[in-house]
């Protein structure tokens, strides 16, 4: 036996052992979860969490390895939290679109065993998570061509009960779906989200091709399939056509070749762990408010890597101010920073807590 061969013979007789162990495991996640279900308390203990992952990594003698068991660790407890989720009858997310759509997409990528739940309007996925229909809502925050989806980020404002626990990255490809055996001469109109017409309006300039905007890419392309016309075309996912019996008539349409998506995750739940969080304010209009703030962050040692601004909901010519900084929101420099901008805004408000 070669030295190959008999490596792969221990890796399998390690993972025959590993097995019996993770069905221990859950058996004792099962214990956990039908107490804390007794009990009606969350799933996710950030502070629990914390000591569980530094116990696991100081078992490791191996100072190289101990980051990589960490993360093995931590991929276990993510997989209990979605087993702890179904058991309670919370494994429910939600998301705006149909089948395909690349709210779809994403939320099958964060939560591969949950129910996913399909929504009409963005509204009433945060409607959902809110009264406790679905445990996170998968929403489009900003888009790496196309700038920021500014209605989710109003829901955000208008939602404070709900925080921001995650956010995805999505590499978009747009595609021109068409049916079988259509041509692009065949077409006079095309059909697609807002955002999807936009990443593709080099292509579609160059074609002629008027764009009318829909729900979404998914929505776009069952109506393309459903009308049996071959002169209507959809702009959305590969796996939007496969779905609806669709070709791909011209593959990454998209004008920006490194298109991506960002995406959040909505809870009820506030979360406590991240390297990253972000800020909702509002300030007096004053002037030299808006560098106040700029000044207090920049002074508290934070990298500020976003800053947006939007029109106050039924107030004129107001606004309110969305800002991602970088750092542990844990700190009790985060602290300190919270309650500083408290003396210098009218508002503001802890709005998410995640890592990326």
């Amino acid at each position: 036996m070669d030295a190959l061969e008999q490596a792969r013979r221990e890796i399998d007789t390690v993972d025959a052992q590993l097995a019996a162990l993770f069905e221990r495991r859950m058996k004792a996640v099962l214990s956990v979860a039908e107490y804390k279900k007794a009990r009606g308390l969350p799933i996710f203990d950030a502070a629990r969490e914390k000591v569980v992952l530094d116990k696991a990594e100081a078992r490791i003698g191996d100072p190289a390895l101990r980051p990589y068991y960490r993360d093995h660790v931590q991929n276990m407890m993510d997989v209990a939290k979605q087993y702890e989720a179904e058991v309670l009858g919370r494994n429910r997310a939600a998301y705006q679109g149909v089948e395909g759509a690349f709210a779809h997409i994403a939320l099958r990528a964060l939560f591969p065993h949950a129910e996913a739940v399909s929504c009409p309007t963005w509204d009433e996925v945060f409607d959902a998570v809110e009264k406790g229909d679905a445990a996170h809502g998968v929403v489009p925050f900003e888009n790496s061509h196309a700038g920021d989806v500014s209605a989710v980020l109003d829901l955000c404002y208008n939602h404070p009960g709900l925080w921001v626990v995650d956010v995805y990255d999505l590499p978009i490809s747009q595609n021109l779906l068409v049916l079988p055996g259509t041509q692009l001469s065949d077409l006079t109109r095309v059909y697609s989200h807002q955002q999807a017409i936009a990443q593709s309006e080099t292509f579609l300039k160059q074609f002629g091709l008027p764009a009318t905007a829909m729900p979404n890419t998914a929505m776009a392309a069952k109506f393309v399939a459903e009308s049996g016309d071959r002169t209507k075309a959809a702009i959305a996912s590969v796996e939007t056509a496969a779905l609806y019996g669709l070709e791909v008539l011209v593959p990454s349409i998209n004008t920006d070749g490194d298109n991506t998506t960002r995406f959040i995750v909505l809870s009820r739940e506030k979360p406590t762990a991240g390297n990253r969080f972000s800020l909702l304010f509002t300030l007096d209009n004053k002037p030299g408010k808006l560098a106040e703030v700029i000044q207090v962050i920049g002074a508290s040692g934070y990298d500020m890597e976003s800053i947006k601004s939007r029109p106050l909901p039924h107030v004129p010519f107001d606004y309110y101010f969305y800002v991602e900084l970088v750092g542990d929101p844990a700190a009790e420099k985060t602290a300190a920073l919270l309650r500083e901008l408290n003396h210098v805004c009218r508002t503001v408000r802890l709005l998410g807590v995640y890592t990326k």
